[in-house]
């Protein structure tokens, strides 16, 4: 079986990029298809396989500045010969989905949620960029939102990351999606003895606007009380402007600085609404319990009064009031680890496995659903 693997650009190692790499090692065979791609920013795992870019990869700084040739990725997907595959994967998040699979072959796509930047969060993204960019953005979207709809026609079956995303899927799409949670590597993480935990709090991730880090900077700024913050991106200067004496900007930190901050802080913060959500995970696998916004993916990892406690107001009156319950609930860091589990590589390699198979299975014996339809199973 030739099988094919469409992912929108490889230029880091995200939830996106991980998800291939659990695809590759399960289709060792498989070949990629991508708009945009950073060897050095690759894991050995998918540089193995032979990745072909669309022609968007050969257009200047196409490897930095691959968002700014959105409007052109439509007609490159579309130009991209999958003439002789069995089985096409496409991961979607950014354009991936809208290729022109073979007639006779079976596009399953794997979709961390339908594009963000003209669906569901289009006003949030338009609000902060330039004034050139808000004038161009309103006919460039609704270009791509209709494109984007009718590729959907183009997918056999849809899994979804998160049920979250599944309503997503089923608003803009009008189709059904399977959730199949995304490939944690929880073995990379564990616990330490009790004595070896701090007394402050940690934030982990891209410092963007819709993730709202400022909230919890404002929070421990109030609170007087430790915080460390690890990641970069757009906020960090302002950020940095913003954090009183007792929060700690590291910045983006190596693997092992960040392994070590999360076995040892008190609790993760996460105040932003995320599609899935690695970091609550990462945490709880490291034994330390979480403190989320109550929306989106985090609802689904995790576990009001049992591995954290829910904040359902953005504002830092809520964010305070949810560190104190959290305090109070002391869970166990077994138990932590134990929940982290349910979102292991393991897993996930699993339920894609035995998913793939039933949909081959059935596409062998004629039996393809209407493209309206399909089943909405959570496996959690």
């Amino acid at each position: 079986m030739r099988v094919a693997i469409v992912h929108y650009w490889l230029v880091g190692m995200r939830g996106g990029e991980k998800v291939v790499e659990a695809l590759c090692k399960m289709y060792p065979q498989a070949d990629i298809f991508t708009h945009a791609y950073s060897p050095d920013s690759i894991s050995p795992v998918i540089k193995a396989h032979r990745i072909q870019t669309s022609f968007i990869g050969r257009l200047p700084f196409s490897a930095t500045r691959y968002k700014s040739y959105l409007p052109l990725m439509p007609m490159a997907l579309e130009q991209l010969d999958l003439r002789g595959y069995d089985l096409v994967i496409s991961s979607e998040s950014g354009p991936a989905k809208g290729i022109i699979p073979p007639s006779n072959s079976t596009h399953i796509c794997y979709c961390h949620s339908p594009m963000r930047y003209v669906w569901n969060m289009f006003h949030d993204y338009r609000e902060r960029t330039g004034l050139l960019n808000r004038l161009l953005m309103p006919p460039a979207a609704h270009y791509i939102r209709n494109w984007d709809a009718i590729s959907a026609s183009r997918v056999h079956e849809f899994v979804a990351n998160s049920a979250t995303v599944a309503r997503r899927i089923e608003t803009y799409y009008r189709r059904r999606a399977t959730v199949i949670y995304p490939p944690v590597d929880t073995d990379a993480f564990g616990a330490v003895p009790e004595h070896e935990i701090g007394a402050y709090h940690l934030m982990v991730g891209e410092l963007v606007r819709y993730k709202r880090p400022e909230l919890a900077i404002e929070a421990f700024n109030r609170l007087e009380k430790p915080l460390v913050v690890i990641g970069g991106g757009e906020m960090l200067r302002e950020l940095r402007s913003l954090a009183g004496p007792h929060v700690k900007m590291l910045g983006p930190q190596p693997f092992s600085v960040l392994k070590h901050h999360y076995a040892r802080c008190q609790a993760l913060i996460f105040p932003g609404e995320e599609d899935f959500g690695i970091v609550p995970v990462e945490a709880m696998a490291s034994g330390r319990p979480v403190i989320a916004y109550g929306k989106g993916g985090a609802t689904e990892t995790v576990q009001e009064g049992m591995t954290g406690t829910f904040f359902h107001e953005q504002s830092v009156d809520a964010l305070i009031d949810a560190i104190a319950r959290c305090k109070a609930i002391a869970p166990k860091p077994g138990d932590l680890i134990g929940r982290a589990a349910e979102f292991s590589v393991e897993r996930f390699t699993g339920a894609m496995t035995q998913f793939i198979d039933g949909v081959l299975e059935r596409e062998d014996y004629g039996h393809r659903p209407a493209m309206a339809g399909g089943q909405l199973d959570l496996l959690n």
